[in-house]
């Protein structure tokens, strides 16, 4: 006997708000900014509307940041350009989660700039 049951996603705005402001835990940690949004992703993107979408736009996000940060690095060194990566890059991802945070409230999609696509 099959059954129809589907699973019915709940909308939740403020969790979405959330994993977006997790990011923000890298200027208190260190790491936690990808390692929060990764677990909220991984654990809710079945049961929350939107958390697929949204949770990936900020993976790829603070992958591409990472990225950028360690090829900031030899750029310091070689060129002295590499100071003024990182503080673009720092910016960038201090500024875009809380803009993107409040796209998630108003039940909009997230826009992350220079973001590379590794999960699709």
């Amino acid at each position: 006997m099959e059954s129809n049951y589907h699973t019915l996603k709940r909308t939740d705005n403020q969790l979405l708000v959330i994993t977006h402001l997790s990011q923000l835990l890298t200027y208190v940690t260190g790491f936690g900014g990808l390692l929060a949004p990764l677990i909220i992703w991984a654990t809710q993107k079945d049961q929350v509307e939107g958390m697929d979408a949204h949770g990936k736009s900020i993976l790829n996000f603070q992958l591409s940041m990472l990225i950028y940060s360690i090829i900031s690095i030899p750029l310091i060194f070689v060129v002295g350009l590499g100071i003024l990566t990182l503080i673009l890059v720092a910016i960038l991802a201090f500024v875009m989660p809380i803009i993107n945070a409040i796209k998630a409230s108003n039940g909009e999609l997230p826009s992350y700039p220079l973001s590379l696509n590794f999960i699709s």
